[in-house]
């Protein structure tokens, strides 16, 4: 059996797709898993997976529809199985899965927009259920298909799953040795950004926040703030280092996975809701996920130690998935859950979880 998993949509959310990978590989052994991804982030946690047989990247945007359209005939009818990582509710996904033309299409029906999104051209579908986990969302995807082929498993017992290589590792070891970071230091790691495409970037705790935030934990625990984020994100975490007067460490590598093998270091994980949210809970970290208006159902940490810090507003959550870009409906405030959500809250939440923790 050949399966081709689209994971199309980012980083976290092809993360999401990893227990169900490991469920499909469990009960197909000799199948063919391979993954189409667009993002090079994606391509690094998973060609060391050993589930996956092989990962295809190619950058749909950046070729165009041409070279997309015969990139795509030349994969047709090769897949008996495909899948369309969930969230993936865009017409271009559906309209990839159904050229590559697998006669087993697996995809989420969603609640909002999935008619004028194509979701139709899927054969296989769950109903979207806003309670549900996407990892669970997903993994329902894969009982589907055990189902279909006469297999009944109520195993879940899969967390979100990265696989290092030697490279990331020596990186790792030789990057905490050059910034003086031993086994007695408290560290934490912040990720002061996330998404930005589909006015995402209004998910964001404000850079003040977090380096206010830093300084109080150098103060009062000692600690050693590590500053995460890609390449574009590094002015983001200059400006926070600068805020706390250069007390911070920049985190800067060649790749995710570098970038991941230092995050195992962290004792602590203080994160926007982000790709490397879902890193730290695969990498089962202690953290604290900052939360305005995306569903906290959808994508709290995943089997790893968490605290939530929200505002609770009677409008959260707004954001469900769908192409339409991220907007606040409120006439007071725009984005007030993330606006008006304090250092004093944030900070309460990790003292109140490393006391949890100490127990």
């Amino acid at each position: 059996m050949r399966i081709l998993v689209f994971a199309l949509s980012g980083i976290g959310d092809a993360l999401m797709f990893s227990p169900t990978i490991s469920l499909i590989r469990k009960n197909f052994p000799e199948a063919e898993i391979d993954l189409m991804c667009m993002f090079k982030g994606v391509k690094e946690i998973y060609e060391n997976n050993p589930n996956i047989n092989r990962v295809i990247y190619f950058d749909f945007m950046k070729e165009g529809f041409l070279k997309s359209l015969f990139f795509l005939f030349k994969l047709r009818k090769k897949y008996d199985v495909s899948f369309n990582v969930y969230p993936s509710n865009r017409k271009e996904y559906n309209v990839i899965s159904f050229l590559v033309g697998a006669k087993e299409r697996y995809a989420i029906q969603y609640l909002r927009q999935d008619f004028i999104n194509f979701g139709f051209l899927n054969n296989l579908r769950i109903i979207e259920n806003d309670y549900l986990h996407n990892v669970e969302e997903n993994l329902n995807l894969g009982r589907l298909f055990l189902q279909t082929h006469n297999i009944f498993c109520d195993d879940d017992d899969f967390s979100l799953q990265i696989f290092f290589n030697q490279n990331a590792i020596d990186f790792a070891r030789q990057w905490l040795s050059d910034n003086n970071i031993n086994q007695q230091d408290y560290v934490v790691g912040f990720h002061a950004g996330c998404a930005v495409l589909k006015n995402h970037i209004k998910r964001r705790w404000e850079p003040e926040k977090f380096a206010d935030l830093g300084s109080r934990l150098i103060e009062k625990l000692n600690a050693k703030i590590l500053l995460f984020g890609g390449p574009d994100e590094y002015e983001l975490n200059e400006k926070i280092n600068s805020l706390m007067h250069n007390k911070a460490i920049i985190v800067k590598t060649n790749s995710l996975l570098q970038t991941a093998a230092i995050m195992k270091r962290c004792n602590l994980f203080v994160t926007n809701d982000s790709a490397l949210m879902h890193i730290a809970s695969a990498l089962k970290l202690n953290v604290v996920a900052i939360f305005g208006p995306t569903n906290t159902n959808y994508v709290h940490p995943y089997k790893t130690r968490y605290q939530i810090a929200r505002l609770n507003l009677e409008c959260q959550p707004c954001f469900y998935y769908s192409p339409k870009p991220l907007t606040c409906s409120r006439s007071d405030v725009k984005f007030k859950c993330i606006k008006e959500l304090s250092v004093d809250l944030v900070e309460d939440k990790i003292y109140q979880f490393i006391s949890e923790l100490n127990k």
